[in-house]
């Protein structure tokens, strides 16, 4: 290389990597599609939790495996390429970009909760603001972002707990007597897949592996905790939502219609503010820093352009990368373009690459054999064939469930995104120098001696 490369700031601790797992799964999801799972369920809403909650843990314990051996620089790129094959690297890069094309969409969905909370304002206007902030908060410095999504992550928690605590002594006697399965066992899991959204998320954070104190020790905690953490508030809440009121009143609403009844006044402006909307403040603040992680690598690699990679000196932030996601996010809030069908374009492609670490998990022990020594989840080989088989199943289940909300025309725009990675990955191959991108664990002295 012509010159040295400025490496991210070290500076992401337990705390911080915890705020961040908790403000990627906690979004607007969980205020929306609760009302849905009713309407497939009805009161057996708790339990699809523990449905989602299998599936979400299955596809996650690869990348548990994976953090506690080693650091990840790239986060799943750099996880594709260890244990896959560095051509595999050229499809996952594509689809980390095409997946993170609707940050503008949770500018626009709050946007849409602040209109209608307060009443006025303009939508485009508004998103843009909220946007630009967080944009700039992530150039400014992981540890700026981190102090902030602290705070965000915080806020949201009482909001959040407040309406559990408030909603579980309303709750009705005899609740389970009545509309309880009401879809049946094929309900039950259909509310349970689509409940995967708003319990999925964790993982996202192996791509600030690179920015992270003590990776190998932390990161796999967090994934673990967060999850089980937030799903078990969330099984509350889903009590909360299903069991207050009858459930022709609760299915297919979202959360504010049981807030207003149970929450007095002032605290109900507090979660309609700090639940709902720093919900999806807290996705989007987090997204800016994981989507611009991955692609940082793959231009170092030369998938892509290296001034695109360029990390600014002061900030120690890939300030190009975070400006092509701010200007795709500016475009599609302007244009009106239709986020949604973007989304669905890439819904498949995104569950294609946990596929790949899922089954590439088993080439683990070989590829990083100090580092998986010195890994506190370290097993057996049987073991960890069986969590191969659980993690690939999981994400099959998933990828299924996905795929078959799909119309036939998303479903093979989705198949032409996949072609379309492959042939870049095919055709740019030649022309990268791949290098390895992570570090293994050397054990507990060694990485304090280097603190």
């Amino acid at each position: 290389m012509a010159k040295e490369q400025v490496e991210l700031k070290r500076v992401l601790g337990f705390r911080e990597l915890m705020a961040q797992a908790v403000g990627n799964i906690i979004g607007a999801g969980v205020m929306t599609l609760l009302g849905s799972a009713i309407a497939l369920t009805g009161r057996s809403l708790p339990l699809s939790f523990l449905v989602a909650t299998f599936i979400v843990v299955g596809y996650a314990l690869p990348y548990v495996l994976i953090c506690s051996t080693a650091r990840v620089k790239g986060g799943t790129y750099t996880m594709i390429g260890m244990l896959a094959g560095t051509k595999l690297t050229g499809v996952q890069c594509i689809m980390n970009i095409l997946g993170n094309l609707g940050l503008g969409m949770y500018g626009l969905s709050l946007a849409s909760y602040f209109m209608s909370f307060f009443g006025f304002g303009n939508q485009k206007v508004i998103a843009l603001i909220a946007v630009t902030i967080f944009y700039l908060l992530n150039v400014f410095g992981i540890d700026k972002m981190a102090k902030a999504q602290n705070a965000i992550v915080l806020m949201l928690s009482i909001a959040l707990g407040l309406f559990a605590a408030f909603g579980i002594v309303h709750v009705q006697p005899g609740y389970m007597d009545h509309d309880f399965m009401t879809g049946g066992w094929l309900g039950l899991l259909q509310a349970g897949a689509l409940m995967t959204n708003a319990v999925a998320g964790a993982s996202m954070i192996t791509a600030l592996s690179g920015e992270a104190k003590n990776p190998t020790r932390d990161i796999p905690m967090v994934i673990i905790t967060a999850t089980l953490a937030v799903a078990a508030l969330y099984s509350v809440i889903a009590v909360v939502a299903a069991d207050v009121l009858p459930v022709d009143q609760v299915a297919g609403e979202n959360l504010s219609v049981v807030a207003k009844i149970i929450l007095p006044k002032p605290l109900y402006v507090f979660f309609m503010v700090c639940g709902a909307m720093f919900a999806i403040i807290s996705t989007l603040n987090g997204q800016f820093a994981t989507a611009s992680r991955p692609p940082l690598q793959a231009c170092r690699d030369g998938w892509f352009p290296e001034w695109m990679g360029y990390v600014h000196p002061k900030f120690r932030t890939p300030v190009v990368l975070l400006t092509m996601f701010y200007l795709i996010s500016v475009f599609t809030i302007l244009s009106g373009l239709k986020i949604r069908t973007i989304a669905n374009l890439t819904i498949i492609c995104s569950g294609i690459t946990i596929l790949i670490t899922c089954v590439a998990v088993l080439r683990l022990p070989k590829v990083c054999p100090t580092g998986w020594k010195n890994s506190r989840f370290r097993c057996s080989k049987p073991v960890l064939i069986l969590i191969a088989v659980y993690a690939t199943g999981a994400e099959l289940f998933n990828i299924y469930l996905n795929a078959s909300q799909l119309s036939p025309k998303m479903f093979i725009g989705n198949l032409l995104m996949i072609a379309g990675a492959v042939i870049f990955a095919l055709t740019r191959h030649k022309y990268t120098h791949i290098t390895p991108s992570y570090e293994e664990n050397m054990g507990e002295e060694e990485q304090a001696g280097k603190q």
